[in-house]
């Protein structure tokens, strides 16, 4: 069922209290949450909108989803836009919530005129799945992580 009774927009400071547990529940679903300070930090960065960005699905006041990227050079093809985190309420999934904030996306990668636009996400998630696999190509590529000691 899309529902598209909803705003597509950059994240604005009211919209503090609908983020929050939304950005809180995208971090537990990863397994890294992050002390109160970070999300302060982070917010006020995607406030900001220089280096990360943040845009929210929205209704009648009310955030229904958020997504964050940000662009980034790469090395053989110009600017690349990455799309770090997609998250939606649980009672509005499956309303086209989360395509509309990939498009949206796509369409400020365009606008920046980045020449790549991806994400990632868990290979178990195969509801996430289901949807990025009728918007974009799967090309089998696999991350890791190399531990660093902490900064600060």
């Amino acid at each position: 069922m899309n529902d598209k009774n909803f705003e597509i927009r950059p994240l604005r400071p009211e919209d503090r209290a609908g983020w929050e547990p939304l950005a809180r529940g995208y971090k537990a679903f990863y397994k890294t949450e992050h002390d109160d300070a970070v999300y302060d930090a982070t917010w006020a960065r995607l406030l900001q909108g220089r280096e990360i960005r943040g845009l929210a699905a929205v209704r009648e006041g009310r955030v229904l989803g958020i997504a964050h990227f940000f662009f980034h050079t790469s090395i053989w093809a110009g600017e690349s836009c990455y799309l770090q985190d997609l998250f939606v309420d649980a009672q509005q999934r499956g309303r086209g919530v989360a395509r509309a904030l990939i498009e949206a996306v796509a369409a400020r990668a365009e606008q920046g005129c980045a020449t790549r636009f991806y994400w990632t996400t868990h290979g178990e998630n195969a509801t996430a799945r289901a949807l990025y696999d009728k918007l974009a190509e799967f090309r089998g590529m696999i991350r890791y992580d190399f531990a660093l000691p902490p900064q600060g």
